[in-house]
């Protein structure tokens, strides 16, 4: 087998998923043996002694369990009320088994693994969202801004029950994707429940062409930068660099990094993202596959690094695979303060193996771990400071009497200076780039990344 594409880490096939797209070689004996399975008797028996010898299964159970799958698709086929395609049967029978496994296994057409391939390149057609099985549930994890979905208003947690007035609950993630995607300029119907709402809330939205710029910045104050990562895809660690270069050279001191709902991506991207961060040859995230072999992917030599700049990292319940792994590490190296709520979990990795006739297989093959051992399968990344998502109300409607205000006063020194309503005004300021100013994590990071520069951080001692 030989690797064909980059690994990536994500929860969801939505826009990515996570996976190392591996060919099988026509020149070895595993597609001697998918050949040898497409034909009858003799087959089987040909395709069961060329694995065996592999020493990879028990010929008996193997040969039974065959033997059973080949009688049920001769009855099937011979006695079932109309004729059936046996291709699509055999396509159906894979998917069941892999759908048995847990929820990121599973079988794809070859028009479903074309139609996979195209989501790392941060173009395609569709409405922008992330999706997840929540619960046996089909449910949004984010949707990406400036598509159909975030300008419609979809939220991460809202549940899909029906995609043009199908429901979803007997679709797999995968056809889900099929028929939420379409030509531009097509609509769709998506029927949605949302927490806190008694009535079911209709949608109809315009598919288009997503092109997605995974990187936005501007600077919060004269000394705070702010950098938000929507998901890891081609160019993200370009594209982070191009936004710490800016903000540094305009005076950024210290960095907030939002990775909120942002579901992963390509995981070559985000070990060059902590490389900037890190300093050269540190873990950061290591897998185990069931043999319990570890593979360590490290920080390398980048263009451009700011490994001493203070940090704070936003994290939510959305934040999953490749922004948990940053998160872990920059944890684990007490490179970075983490806040927010804990993220989604997902500590599993995903490959996908593609098949002569141009179909694939997404099969869980390893776990992951933080450079600490930390497993966060089904549990995430703990914030260092735990913030409800929420809103500030900020209110004037009240007077309050300072020493500035009594008649005759002595007049201070500085009493001219006005920089701390400056700061405060800077920080609630609207932005087309910066969350809104009434958001609570995000001031409770800016809060924090001011104490970190008045106090010294931990990363330059």
């Amino acid at each position: 087998m030989k690797i064909i594409q980059k690994v990536l880490f994500i929860v969801v096939p939505v826009v990515f998923i996570s996976f190392a797209v591996i060919q099988l070689s026509s020149s070895v004996s595993n597609i001697e043996a998918f050949a040898a399975a497409n034909s009858y008797g003799t087959g089987i028996n040909n395709l069961l002694a060329q694995i065996s010898s592999q020493g990879k299964y028990n010929p008996d159970d193997q040969y039974q369990a065959l033997e059973t799958f080949m009688g049920v698709l001769d009855i099937v086929d011979k006695n079932y009320v109309e004729s059936i395609d046996k291709k699509e049967a055999v396509y159906g029978a894979i998917k069941g088994m892999l759908e048995e496994l847990d929820p990121h296994s599973s079988f794809m057409t070859p028009e479903e693994f074309n139609s996979f391939q195209q989501n790392t390149s941060g173009s395609f057609g569709g409405l922008g969202i992330t999706i997840t099985m929540k619960n046996d549930l089909l449910t949004v994890m984010s949707a990406i801004e400036d598509t159909p979905a975030w300008q419609a208003g979809i939220k991460g947690g809202d549940v899909i029950a029906l995609i043009n007035g199908e429901p979803t609950s007997n679709m797999t993630l995968d056809e889900a994707v099929k028929k939420m995607r379409g030509k531009a300029g097509s609509k769709i119907k998506l029927t949605i429940s949302r927490k806190g709402t008694a009535k079911p809330i209709d949608l109809t939205l315009t598919r288009a062409i997503i092109k997605i710029k995974s990187v936005k910045y501007d600077m919060v104050d004269k000394e705070l930068g702010y950098i938000r990562l929507t998901q890891f895809q081609e160019n993200s660690y370009r594209e982070m660099t191009e936004a710490v270069k800016s903000l540094t050279n305009s005076g950024a001191k210290g960095l907030v990094l939002d990775l909120r709902n942002n579901g992963g991506g390509l995981l070559n991207e985000a070990i060059s993202i902590a490389s900037i961060f890190l300093p050269v040859n540190q873990t950061v995230v290591f897998t185990k596959e069931r043999d319990k072999q570890e593979k360590h992917y490290k920080t390398e030599s980048v263009n451009f690094s700011s490994r001493n700049i203070p940090m704070v990292i936003i994290v939510n319940e959305w934040s999953a695979s490749a922004s948990e792994i940053i998160a872990g590490c920059m944890q684990d190296y007490k490179r970075a303060v983490i806040i927010g709520k804990s993220t989604f979990g997902k500590g599993s990795v995903q490959s996908i193996i593609q098949l002569p006739d141009g179909s694939a297989i997404r099969l869980t093959t390893s776990r992951y771990y933080t450079p600490a051992a930390r497993s966060i399968q089904g549990v995430g990344i703990k914030p260092d400071v735990e913030v409800e998502m929420g809103i500030i109300e900020y209110n004037s409607d009240y007077y309050v009497i300072k020493e500035k205000d009594l008649s005759g006063h002595l007049k201070g020194e500085n009493e001219k200076d006005n920089s701390s309503t400056a700061i405060d005004d800077a920080i609630k300021r609207e932005s087309q780039v910066l969350p809104l100013n009434d958001d609570l994590q995000y001031i409770s990071a800016v809060q924090i990344l001011k104490g970190m520069l008045v106090y010294g951080n931990s990363s330059n001692k």
